[in-house]
């Protein structure tokens, strides 16, 4: 007969990795059956460990069990024989209730002895290896001590619901892990599903910056200080005249490739080309502390790399240059365009000017608006090349031809 309960009890816990509810049912019934007890139930101790309650029994009035769960045992041992049990780590007994347990002054145990008639109990622990979860506990209406045999038998029944609590455990913790795992590869999934979406319509810095910063508000029309480059192909124009279209064509990609290395080596935010014409923006989206700065030195690395395209492709014939605006500004800043055709640019007085300036350079010329020459001047030298009336600018604006860089 125990060797079948137990393997009822197995039985069970296979079938109920989520539940121990039914362990504990099976597990109490064979207990007081095998054990000739009318009554058992199961203590069990909070996350707290502060109190105890019964979450399952077998045989008793449920006015007990609703005593004990409405007013949870306190984890003292000087009240109860249960936590006497778990502190102890091993199975006690008493074998008349009415002798040793009884006491007016606390309701279960009136209950316990008038009520439901206890007079011999037994409590054996739940054990794991540091810790009691809580206690199996038999009781009988009669004198009658349980035996070795009997106490061993429960401590084995008491094991299976050890295994049953941690089974469980470890399979709500699984599924609380899967779902983490579940929620954080559909957020995962839906970042790289939204920065894909991103980067079909806005440069990569500008869509990495969105999506760690979690929020698209920085897309919307701002203001920002900006260090603006433009640059292009001198004679270009006259070369696509003459080239054929193969010639044009790989010269651009060439051009196209270098450059943009360039611009992703120096940190920049945003770059816009239309056909040999770029434009870079320093300080939006990446912050950067030294805008008019930084947009120099990568015209000058533009420059120096520009000046040995210019000389190979002279050996093919091609006599092409390269010149530089440089501007230091406010600008509106912002994404625009429509649904799938968006872009994110800036707008003003700063990037017209650079684009003048770009257009008055000569070839190997890097020139600067008065404000971008005075936010380098401690680093680099800039001669004035005079007053300039430039398109779409109302008044003369003196123009400044970068020299070189300030020796240390």
């Amino acid at each position: 007969m125990r060797a079948s309960a137990l393997r009822a009890i197995l039985q069970v816990i296979s079938r109920s990795r989520d539940d121990e509810k039914p362990v504990f049912d099976v597990i109490l019934e064979s207990a007081a059956r095998l054990c000739n007890a009318p009554f058992a139930c199961l203590f069990l101790a909070n996350e707290e460990r502060t109190h105890l309650t019964i979450p399952a029994y077998h045989g008793a009035r449920s006015e007990f069990v609703e005593l004990i769960n409405a007013n949870p045992l306190p984890m003292d041992p000087e009240q109860s024989l249960t936590v006497q049990a778990m502190i102890a780590r091993e199975p006690l007994q008493i074998a008349d209730a009415r002798d040793q347990i009884y006491d007016a002054g606390q309701p279960h145990r009136v209950h316990a002895v008038e009520v439901e008639g206890i007079r011999t109990l037994l409590t054996v622990p739940l054990l794991t290896a540091d810790s009691s979860l809580g206690v199996l506990f038999l009781y009988r209406r009669e004198v009658a001590p349980f035996t070795k045999d009997e106490i061993a038998l429960v401590q084995t029944f008491a094991d299976q619901a050890e295994i049953a609590i941690e089974n469980v455990r470890q399979f709500r913790a699984l599924e609380a892990l899967n779902a983490e795992l579940g929620d954080r590869v559909k957020e995962q999934v839906g970042e790289i599903e939204r920065m894909g979406k991103l980067k079909r319509f806005l440069p990569a810095a500008v869509a990495d910056t969105v999506v760690s910063k979690g929020s698209e508000k920085m897309l919307s029309s701002h203001r920002a200080l900006l260090g603006v480059l433009v640059c292009d192909i001198r004679c270009f124009t006259a070369f696509c005249e003459t080239a054929e279209p193969e010639e044009t064509i790989e010269i651009l990609q060439t051009y196209h490739r270098e450059m943009g290395r360039l611009i992703s080596e120096h940190g920049a935010g945003v770059d816009h080309r239309s056909g040999d014409g770029i434009m870079v923006l320093f300080n939006d989206p990446i912050p950067c502390d030294d805008p008019a700065g930084d947009a120099v030195r990568l015209a000058l690395s533009m420059r120096a790399r520009m000046t040995k395209l210019c000389k190979s492709w002279k050996r093919l014939g091609h006599r092409l240059g390269f010149g530089v605006g440089v501007s230091l500004g406010y600008a509106t800043v912002g994404m625009v365009g429509y649904e799938g055709r968006y872009d994110y640019t800036a707008s003003g007085t700063s990037v017209n000017l650079a684009a003048r300036l770009c257009d008055q350079a000569e070839d190997g010329e890097i020139l600067l608006s008065p404000r971008a020459a005075i936010a380098v001047e401690n680093d680099f030298i800039t001669d004035s090349a005079g007053e300039l009336t430039l398109k779409g600018m109302r008044e003369p604006i003196e123009v400044f031809k970068l020299s070189g860089k300030v020796e240390n």
